[in-house]
C-alpha cells in the first residue's frame, strides 16, 4: 500500500531531544543485529552508528514540533527493511532542495556502496549526534552540513528559504528547505562533479538536473516527486 503523502508549509521546527527507550530496538535486538550482519555482508561500508529518530508529531501554526530520541543504525535499518513495523515513531530528517537560476533542480544518486543505492534525492541524512545543541534537533544545521558533505556547497553559494515544507509519508517525514542558487544548473552539475571527483568517500554516484515532471524517475521516492510536483 502506497502512504499517503501529506504536504505542509510552516516556519518554524520545535524539535527535542530526550532520553526514551524504543521497546522495538530493544525486544528485537537478536534479530536486529543478525539482519545488520547480513546487510553488512552485502555492503561492509555500512556503519552502526547512533542516530536520531523521532515520535510525536504536531502542527501548531506556523510550527512542525516533534521529539527525537537515539538509537542505533541497526534498529533502524531493520525497523525500515522489515516495513516499519512500529508506526508510533518516525524518521524525521532535513532536506535542502538545492535550485539553479534557470530553474532545474539538482539531486544526488546515492551511490552502490550506501544502504540506499540507486535511489535520487536531495542532499539529506538522518540525524545524529553532531546534530544536538543541548537538548535541540538542529535541522538546519544538518541541512548546511549535508550539503556541504555531499555536494560541497556552503552558505554562500545559496540563500535558504525562511519556509520549510514538510513532506510526510506514512513513517517518512522530510524536511524540506530550498536553497536558491545564483548558477544555472548545467554550471552547478559541473561544479559538484568536480568536487565529487575529488572526494575519496563519496555518498554520490551521479547528479540529475529536474527542470519538469517528465524528468522524474522510479528511483526517485514519491514524496520527493510530489514536492517538486508542487514546485515546478
Amino acid at each position: 500500500m502506497t502512504a499517503e503523502l501529506v504536504l505542509r508549509s510552516v516556519k518554524k521546527l520545535d524539535l527535542v531531544f530526550s532520553e526514551w527507550q524504543w521497546l522495538f530496538a530493544h525486544e528485537h535486538r537478536n534479530k536486529i543485529d543478525a539482519h545488520f550482519a547480513e546487510a553488512r555482508r552485502a555492503k561492509p561500508e555500512i556503519f552502526n552508528g547512533q542516530i536520531l529518530m523521532a515520535r510525536d508529531p504536531v502542527f501548531a501554526g506556523d510550527t512542525f514540533s516533534a521529539r527525537y530520541f537515539q538509537t542505533d543504525f541497526a534498529s533502524f535499518l531493520a525497523w525500515r527493511d522489515w516495513g516499519f513495523p512500529d508506526a508510533s515513531v518516525f524518521n524525521g530528517f532535513g532536506m535542502g532542495a538545492l535550485r539553479t537560476s534557470d530553474g532545474a533542480f539538482v539531486l544526488g544518486e546515492m551511490g552502490q556502496h550506501t544502504a540506499n543505492a540507486g535511489k535520487i534525492y536531495f542532499p539529506a541524512g538522518t540525524p545524529d549526534l553532531n546534530d544536538l545543541r543541548g537538548d535541540t534537533v538542529d535541522i538546519p544545521g544538518s541541512v548546511t552540513r549535508e550539503t556541504e558533505e555531499e555536494v560541497g556547497l556552503m552558505p554562500d553559494d545559496y540563500c535558504a528559504a525562511d519556509q520549510w515544507d514538510i513532506v510526510q509519508a506514512g513513517s517518512l517525514t522530510a524536511m524540506i528547505r530550498m536553497l536558491d542558487l545564483a548558477v544555472s544548473g548545467d554550471a552547478v552539475r559541473a561544479r559538484i562533479e568536480a568536487n565529487l571527483a575529488t572526494q575519496d568517500d563519496r555518498e554520490l554516484s551521479a547528479i540529475h538536473l529536474v527542470r519538469s515532471p517528465s524528468d522524474f524517475t522510479e528511483t526517485m521516492p514519491a514524496y520527493i516527486r510530489a514536492f517538486l510536483a508542487a514546485k515546478l
